[in-house]
């Protein structure tokens, strides 16, 4: 089995795993502030995928956010339930996520949001695909024309020059939506539904599913450094571009 199929393998079953459990009932547990949860459909999911890849990937290393790790010449990011506050709250803009990263970066990634029943494969060296079809490549257009999806947690405010930076950017899109799950998000971006993908300092397991792929639909994903924020910036070219700009700026 290539990658991107067992990537497309991970994520539905992880994502079928937590929606059952979901509907069976959880309990919501804390990590570091009310916003920051996590339950046993995090865990579970995460066990599944990672007893998948020992048996399908030994010799990969691999980092899941609810705590795997291993090391390896090429890593498996895994965020078995991405958007988690979303998940427990009756909120149905969630995910099942991984992105396989080497050397020269996001290599394969695969998104699956069960609400919709949407299944994202794609990378460097395979454009991406929506539920098997490919999508458009993502074509140049001025930040001005396009959406950001974005998020800014309050206890940044603080951050003069960080806020500054989003201002800058999202002040210059034609619209802005925070939806609460990053790879979601991308997926949106890649398939034309979202513009533009901005947030600051992701953990790579949010970051790298779906930067693959934004890649595999044409466009680029980023990371740049503005103070003590690094952002990650996805979406066709252009407006990238323009939003890298009004970050410095």
């Amino acid at each position: 089995m290539d990658d991107f199929s067992l990537a497309a393998d991970l994520v539905r079953e992880a994502g079928l795993l937590a929606a059952r459990m979901l509907d069976e009932g959880l309990e919501t547990e804390y990590k570091t502030s009310v916003s920051d949860v996590v339950s046993a459909a995090d865990h579970a999911a995460e066990d599944l995928v990672v007893a998948r890849l020992d048996e399908q990937r030994p010799e990969d290393g691999l980092i899941g956010e609810e705590g795997h790790s291993r090391p390896g010449s090429r890593t498996w990011y895994v965020d078995p339930v991405d958007g988690t506050y979303n998940f427990l709250s009756g909120i149905p803009y969630w995910c099942s996520a991984v992105g396989l990263v080497d050397d020269e970066g996001p290599l394969a990634g695969a998104v699956y949001f069960p609400a919709r029943d949407e299944l994202w494969v794609g990378g460097r060296d395979r454009p991406t695909t929506l539920n098997g079809v490919p999508v458009a490549p993502l074509e140049d257009r001025p930040l001005a024309g396009v959406s950001v999806a974005t998020y800014f947690h309050p206890r940044y405010t603080h951050d003069a020059v960080r806020t500054a930076s989003w201002n800058a950017a999202t002040s210059a899109a034609a619209a802005v939506r925070m939806l609460g799950s990053a790879s979601v998000d991308l997926g949106g971006v890649a398939s034309g539904r979202l513009g533009v993908f901005l947030q600051g300092n992701l953990h790579p397991w949010d970051w790298y599913p779906g930067a693959a792929l934004v890649i595999g639909a044409g466009g680029v994903a980023e990371q740049v450094t503005v103070g003590a924020t690094t952002w990650q910036l996805a979406g066709n070219r252009q407006a990238v571009a323009d939003a890298r700009t009004a970050l410095r700026g």
